[in-house]
């Protein structure tokens, strides 16, 4: 590998056009997609619950998203309840099947879960249900043998993550699922953040319930689906809305035509991208990280020794707020955490998790790189990212970055 002194590779970047390392959050709506969907806001905007030819044809294209979303699962159409969310799509699993009374009343979480699932966990704890919180070890991961006490014959439901939104982690949903299925408790997983990145196949998988969002894999925002595997799902899942019969009683009310189809069309567009995508992203990623961590004086990134998804990056710089880098960053765009958890007083909950003080976690942003993102997108962020870092730990009195040589045709 040839090097380069940093001073000399940062002095070729310009900072005039924007580099979006936010994926995490969302992402660009792909081209193709923007393109199927267009026709639904102008030429085809049926209601597909009315019954004349305009209202066929926007019911029949339903019928072709949920293929191809169920395809990209590996999953069966059928299994496709259509929402406005993730978020959604969450909080109809936990309350949805607290809605089924029965003999069992323990609900486990894990720790790092998103909010979506904290937040309905937290009020099925304040309504007569017990909620336990499976722990997670120093990388993130969650801990089987403390799952396994955990998880008993009075257990319902099981709700764990496939992906952290915030590090990236990715968790072990085979062995979460058989143990649940083990004590007969249900077994759902949020997989807003491994879809479109990693190889998913849900009924290999044997989840009972599964959240996926349109808007993490190049999709429109405000459409996502529940996945359903239970047959009769009627005797598990209750309904929390009312109204109407759309999507099998689950999620009433007239549909988003466009949003549906642009989710189709993403979930389309994964499978022949998926190899070629994952692995150069992954190696765009690992070229920053290792270039970040190696320019900054005691930053480290999370989760490292776990498996990640190919993109993101959780970065902590000890001593420099992560508003503070932000706020000093003029084109890369990154993030302190979970878009959801925007404004929030609290360090992040995920990583408290993992072992890391306030001070650390309040020191941690996420960058996460994604189909869009180009060679010279990470090199302006590198370059951006450690002035940024160099320039307030000047100011502040720290150590200042190290202008040693860094890897320039890695990145």
């Amino acid at each position: 590998m040839q090097w380069v002194a940093m001073d000399a590779w940062c002095a070729t970047c310009e900072y005039d056009m924007r580099v979006y390392l936010d994926n995490n959050a969302t992402t660009q709506c792909a081209p193709e997609v923007v393109a199927a969907m267009l026709p639904y806001f102008t030429e085809q905007y049926g209601n597909p619950a009315s019954p004349h030819d305009v209202g066929r044809i926007a019911s029949r294209a339903i019928t072709e998203a949920r293929e191809q979303v169920a395809l990209a699962l590996g999953s069966r159409p059928e299994h496709i309840v259509f929402t406005g969310s993730a978020t959604e799509a969450n909080n109809i699993a936990l309350l949805g099947v607290a809605r089924i009374t029965g003999k069992r009343h323990k609900i486990a979480v894990s720790a790092v879960e998103h909010k979506s699932v904290l937040e309905p966990a937290r009020y099925l704890g304040q309504h007569g249900y017990t909620i336990v919180t499976i722990p997670v070890d120093d990388d993130g991961v969650i801990d089987l043998q403390a799952a396994e006490a955990l998880i008993d014959t009075d257990t319902l439901l099981v709700s764990v993550q496939a992906a952290n939104n915030e590090t990236g982690v990715v968790q072990p949903i085979s062995e979460m699922v058989r143990l649940s299925h083990e004590r007969g408790a249900l077994c759902h997983c949020d997989v807003a953040q491994l879809f479109g990145k990693l190889p998913l196949n849900v009924l290999d998988l044997r989840v009972d319930l599964a959240s996926i969002s349109a808007h993490k894999m190049y999709g429109p925002k405000g459409v996502g689906a529940l996945l359903v595997t239970l047959r009769n799902h009627s005797r598990f899942l209750g309904s929390i809305f009312y109204g109407g019969q759309q999507e099998q009683g689950l999620r009433p009310g007239t549909s988003n035509v466009p949003g549906i189809i642009g989710f189709g069309a993403a979930a389309q567009l994964v499978s022949p991208l998926l190899a070629s995508e994952g692995e150069r992203v992954r190696c765009l990623k690992n070229d920053l990280e290792n270039a970040l961590v190696g320019a900054i004086p005691g930053a480290w990134v999370n989760g490292q020794k776990s498996q990640r998804l190919p993109g993101t990056i959780s970065l902590t710089v000890p001593g420099i707020p992560a508003d503070m880098l932000m706020a000093n960053l003029s084109t890369v765009c990154v993030s302190n955490g979970s878009a959801c958890n925007s404004g929030a007083p609290d360090p992040s909950h995920v990583l408290l998790a993992m072992g890391l003080n306030h001070l650390e976690a309040e020191s941690t942003v996420r960058i996460s790189l994604g189909r869009y993102t180009t060679a010279a997108d990470v090199k302006s962020a590198f370059c951006e990212i450690s002035d940024a870092v160099a320039r307030l730990r000047s100011q502040l009195g720290l150590p200042r970055t190290i202008a040693s040589a860094i890897g320039g045709s890695a990145l």
